[in-house]
């Protein structure tokens, strides 16, 4: 074993300067950082996304996975569907549709992204845009239309207009 040592250090006989062989390891250090950030057990995570997008129905307000109602009536019973239904292999949207099915919208944390529930998104923030631009242009006409009032000084009153003020103002 001591022969092979000197032979393997005579083989690789160049050495990288020391800056540049922390910055090798370190950038391998990353490289295997990074291609193990997803290497959880699929259908951990993917209960998990999915349980944290489902709301519990027993009106705690609480989100499936962390509903800590205690002797709550409906969570262990969505949680065990929910495995049952990830055991199916039915894509994502396939099981919030199911949930959304059997117990309503209101299941649902946030609205499935199409149809119906795009536009229940969209549309109040458009109306309130909508609403705004319309003040702006109503201010701005506003604004064009104001003529500036005369003062008593730049335009006399003819006498006429004068009298006839004086009459209708009178006790």
């Amino acid at each position: 074993m001591q022969r092979g040592l000197p032979m393997l250090s005579r083989m690789f006989a160049f050495r990288l300067p020391t800056a540049l062989r922390r910055s090798a390891h370190l950038l391998l250090l990353l490289v295997v950082g990074f291609t193990m950030l997803g290497a959880g057990t699929p259908s951990a995570s993917r209960f998990n996304d999915l349980g944290h997008k489902l709301m519990c129905p027993c009106g705690c307000g609480e989100i499936l996975l962390e509903c800590n109602h205690v002797g709550c009536p409906d969570s262990n019973r969505m949680i065990g569907e929910l495995q049952q239904q990830l055991s199916t292999g039915l894509g994502d949207t396939g099981v919030l549709n199911f949930f959304s099915a059997k117990y309503g919208p209101t299941v649902l944390a946030a609205p499935i992204r199409g149809g119906f529930d795009l536009v229940a998104w969209i549309v109040p923030f458009a109306v309130l845009l909508l609403g705004v631009l319309a003040v702006v242009l109503v201010l701005r006409m506003w604004k064009r239309r104001q003529q500036p009032l005369a003062t008593a000084a730049s335009a006399p009153l003819p006498d006429t207009l004068q009298e006839q003020i004086r009459r209708e103002t009178e006790y």
